[in-house]
């Protein structure tokens, strides 16, 4: 009984941390990922539509990213959209294919780019923490209720907490590795 209350709670952090994962992807660390692109939306036909639904994105050297749309009408439309984007690169043009060439990053970009994961795992930490509260404020309110002993709230509370302290080593794990590899020049 304790596991399946507990579980929705779980699923909660889960899904915090995949966040953190797929949020993290979109931060460049001076490598060429195309997951810096997932983000832009183009109006093609006055629709917003993912790039990557527009072209194939590939990733011929460590630095650059190629884009080739499949209808060369959207290369203008693509071009525009990274342009008001917050890549921060400036598109290269050649009338078939868009390459995006990323340069080094300094050491005060470097350091400003940790910073901005450290931000972003806190955020994801307090996420994590308001699953862990909102589940002790149920609990409280079954043993108010008198539909658990004050034993099984306790235990509750107990397996809440292992979970909380599991996830939040998970964020600081993500949050090193990202980190570390904004860090490697």
């Amino acid at each position: 009984m304790a596991s399946e209350r507990v579980q929705a709670y779980e699923d909660r952090m889960v899904k915090a941390v995949e966040f953190l994962k797929n949020d993290l992807q979109t931060i460049r660390a001076g490598r060429a990922n195309p997951h810096v692109l997932d983000k832009i939306r183009v109006d093609y036909y006055g629709t917003p539509t993912p790039i990557q639904q527009l072209a194939n994105i590939s990733v011929p050297e460590a630095r650059m990213i190629q884009i080739a749309p499949w209808d060369k009408k959207s290369l203008k439309d693509i071009e525009r959209a990274i342009l008001a984007s917050d890549v921060g690169i400036n598109p290269n043009n050649d009338g078939s294919v868009i390459r995006l060439i990323f340069p080094e990053l300094t050491e005060d970009r470097r350091k400003e780019l940790a910073k901005d994961v450290q931000k972003r795992s806190e955020g994801v930490k307090v996420t994590i923490r308001n699953a862990r509260r909102d589940g002790n404020d149920e609990f409280k309110k079954l043993r108010k209720d008198s539909q658990i002993s004050e034993d099984d709230e306790k235990d509750f509370q107990t397996e809440l907490q292992k979970l909380t302290d599991k996830y939040i080593a998970k964020v600081d794990q993500v949050a090193e590795e990202k980190k570390k590899e904004i860090m490697t020049v």
